[in-house]
């Protein structure tokens, strides 16, 4: 198989660390629902860390020693609530007064009683030791690193936590083999990849980069880039006429990005660095070129366009896209109008001062920019079997009854059949300029 499903390249890592049964623990459940739902007797424990997003049907089998660690009064504490109506057997932890985003860096924030409600499950369960010769390596493309001793507890990626599980694993390895993973094919760095891949999705980032319109020589700025998987296209498309300078405030995502642009070939044309959106690491008119995508969801927003203004030349341009909760999604599902009207709703993943409405366009006007051009923009995903599908599905899935679940996943069926299954979700974006 070319592109193994994670759940091909989890068993293919086990196998080669000799493990028949491991403790596993993630942020996002879809990257080990498929070994849940078909493997469930490789796995020793399963914890689930303030997941967003939880289509409860593939951890059945494993309901009996599955934990959920949940926030407060958020997505997490909502899907893991509903989770437990429908896995008899399972428990669940809330983080009383923590509120846990897809961004959380909740390892960080709550070390301690995320480690004890992992004991709590894990520790009396059997997983194996692995046998493995090296302390670190890579197999199937997904990168691995051990510490401690005794039985195996692999840790997943969470989605965007700057620190990842590094705060526990050092508690964690008195009792475990560690095992740490990382790469492009699991957690959020597997999302980013694989969205940057749908062609509708390449679509919006060449339109906002054709308004952009870098010229030879020109410096570009990315504020929050993520994996790097829009730079790398971007470094690709102009050549190395322009050096790209792209920012994040998370190591391990930076990291992550530098391995890819490596391996793509284009490491030379991109310099990723450390920095905060809403505090840019640079002096004033320090580009010609500054954009940012789908990260003002999740910062002061207004703060975070005054600084792409201020970094930006006079004559220079800054161009932005974010998720939309004001406009619907859509799925080519037939379903009951009932449940139409649920699953239409984006999900309602945005920070307190973060922006993923029209009100962009007013704001990008404030900052100070002219000559604005707006436009919201349809995203359509159509590889079910692909990551960011996953995450979306998951999301509505949540959301259901037991019987709605059935409902769901018959349409679903239906309109694979027919070749016709993809949904499509919606963006805003602006470009403009900055005065002078």
């Amino acid at each position: 198989m070319s592109d193994p499903s994670p759940t091909r390249r989890l068993l293919a890592l086990m196998d080669h660390l000799g493990l028949g049964v491991a403790h596993v623990a993630t942020q996002m459940p879809g990257d080990i629902a498929g070994l849940a739902e078909g493997h469930a007797e490789r796995l020793g424990g399963v914890v689930l860390c303030v997941p967003t997003r939880l289509d409860p049907g593939p951890f059945a089998a494993v309901a009996d020693r599955l934990a959920m660690i949940s926030g407060d009064g958020d997505l997490s504490a909502d899907v893991t609530k509903r989770g437990l109506a429908r896995l008899a057997g399972a428990r669940r932890h809330v983080l009383d007064g923590y509120d846990a985003p897809g961004w959380a860096d909740v390892v960080a924030d709550r070390t301690d009683e995320v480690v004890n409600e992992m004991m709590r499950l894990l520790a009396d369960r059997p997983a194996d030791v692995p046998r493995a010769a090296n302390r670190e390596g890579d197999c199937e493309g997904i990168r691995w690193h051990l510490e401690g001793s005794g039985p195996a507890l692999l840790l997943l990626p969470f989605f965007l936590a700057p620190s990842q599980w590094a705060p526990a694993v050092g508690r964690l390895a008195e009792w475990f083999t560690v095992v740490t993973l990382g790469g492009p094919h699991l957690g959020g760095v597997a999302m980013l990849e694989d969205r940057a891949k749908a062609p509708t999705y390449r679509a919006l980032f060449r339109s906002l980069v054709d308004l952009l319109a870098p010229a030879p020589g020109e410096s570009i700025l990315d504020v929050g880039c993520g994996a790097g998987s829009l730079d790398r296209f971007l470094a690709r498309r102009l050549g190395p006429d322009n050096v790209i300078t792209a920012i994040d405030n998370n190591p391990f995502l930076l990291d992550e990005a530098s391995h890819l642009a490596r391996s793509d070939g284009v490491a030379d044309r991109i310099r990723f660095e450390p920095g905060n959106a809403e505090a840019l690491p640079f002096d004033g008119g320090s580009f010609d070129v500054v954009f940012s995508v789908t990260v003002l969801e999740e910062c002061d927003a207004d703060r975070a366009l005054a600084e792409m203004v201020r970094v930006a030349r006079p004559g220079g341009r800054v161009g932005v896209a974010v998720r939309s909760l004001d406009l619907p999604q859509w799925w080519s599902l037939d379903v009951p109008e009932s449940l139409r009207q649920r699953i239409t709703t984006p999900p309602q993943s945005v920070g307190a001062r973060g922006v993923a409405d029209a009100s962009l366009y007013r704001r990008a006007q404030a900052a100070g920019l002219r000559d604005l051009v707006c436009f919201p923009f349809l995203v359509t995903l159509d590889r079910p079997e692909g990551p960011i599908w996953r995450y979306r599905e998951d999301h509505v899935v949540a959301q259901l009854s037991a019987e709605e679940a059935v409902q769901w996943h018959g349409a679903r069926q239906r309109a694979a059949a027919a070749d016709l299954l993809f949904m499509a979700h919606p963006m805003h974006c602006v470009v403009g300029r900055v005065p002078g």
